[in-house]
Order: C-alpha cells, then structure tokens, then sequence
C-alpha cells in the first residue's frame, strides 16, 4: 500500500532565523539568500509562484522566471496578452513565493506589479538565445492553439523567416517589476515551530517583526 499522504512529513533542522541575522533593506537580505541558493546548486532557484486575481477576485498561480532585481524589486518578463497580464491589468496587486526546499526556506512577496521600460524590455529581449525570441513571437500565450503541429509550423516558419536577422521584440511582450510592500522570509525549524520574519513597508522605511509560526 503507498504512504498516505496525510503522513508525509519533514522535521527541519538546518538553520535558524532571527531579527540580528538579518539587514535591514529586504531585498539586500533576499539577495544573500539567493546567492546562498546559487551557490547551492539547486534546479532553478530563480522559479518563483505568481499569484494573481481578476477584478472580481478569482485567483490563478504559475511559476515564472526571475530575471532581475534591484531596489525597484523582482523582475520578469512575459506576453502582455496572457492570462497573468489580463488579471495584472485588471489588479496589480499580485504576490510572489520562492520557495528552496533543500535549504527549508521560503520567501513570501506582496507587492504591486508595473511595466518596465520598452528600452529595458528589448535589452533583455535581445540579450535571450534565438529560439527563445523566436518561441515569444510564435507564442500566442493562453490563447486557445488547435494542435501541437500548428504551433511548431509556425515556430520553424518564424525560425526560417529571421535566421541570420535582427528578431525585433513583438509589441505584446516585456517586462514587469514587482515592487514589494511586504516580504516574509520563512526558515524550516524542527516541530513545526518555523522562524517567520516580515519586512512591511511605511513609506520609504521597513519595519521587522517576528511572527508566529
């Protein structure tokens, strides 16, 4: 008989999380985790959960790429005719969760998703492996496709169409910056008694606390 899944459990102990440990801007304190997770070898430790929701509150989730940060905040980049960038367009406030399991950590992100720059966009568009620019312009991402044949005649089309030339990034693709207002670093203890602390943000200020696990 396989194992219930009610009896799957873990008991973290690898590391501890406390106010002293930590610096005082988050996102120079998520950049230390996330080095830590670089240099841990993991499967890709930039994949992170975009939770969004439609004006009327219907939620979705996915996993997205990220692919920048600064004091702005997290960064990727997507087709803005998607289901993400519908619900974004229609409620900007989104949320975010990476979550390293080999390091039992997780962060938890609040914040307001904005456009970037066309400028910023196309620098990062154009510094991606052909394929990849060629795969944003053949995607007509979430829209409903007949089959898997229709979508790769199209892809090797495109790949025939701009071998040798500039791929100019399509008008519905580019980027977004989450800026955060709240960011909760999570760390695995041992019986369930987790250390949470969250940044919330007052203006131009962060404030610390602990909370309950």
């Amino acid at each position: 008989m396989s194992t219930s899944i009610a009896d799957l459990r873990k008991d973290y102990k690898l590391l501890s999380l406390d106010i002293p440990d930590v610096l005082a801007d988050p996102i120079q304190q998520f950049d230390v985790w996330f080095q830590h997770a670089l240099k841990s070898d993991l499967l890709e430790p930039n994949a992170m959960t975009l939770a969004t929701t439609t004006s009327d509150g219907k939620p979705s989730a996915r996993k997205v790429l990220l692919k920048g940060l600064d004091q702005r905040g997290f960064i990727f980049y997507t087709n803005y005719e998607s289901r993400k960038a519908k619900d974004i367009l229609d409620n900007p406030f989104v949320a975010l969760c990476f979550h390293w399991g080999e390091l039992e950590r997780q962060v938890r992100i609040e914040g307001i998703a904005r456009k970037i720059s066309k400028e910023e966009s196309e620098a990062y568009f154009h510094s991606r492996p052909f394929e990849s620019r060629i795969g944003a312009i053949a995607s007509k991402q979430s829209s409903v496709v007949n089959s898997r044949a229709e979508l790769e005649e199209q892809y090797q089309e495109l790949l025939k169409k701009y071998e040798g030339k500039h791929v100019p990034m399509p008008d519905f693709w580019g980027g977004y910056v989450i800026e955060p207002h709240v960011i909760e670093f999570w760390q695995g203890r041992s019986g369930r008694m987790h250390d949470r602390l969250e940044y919330r943000k007052d203006r131009n200020s962060w404030t610390i606390s602990r909370l309950s696990p």
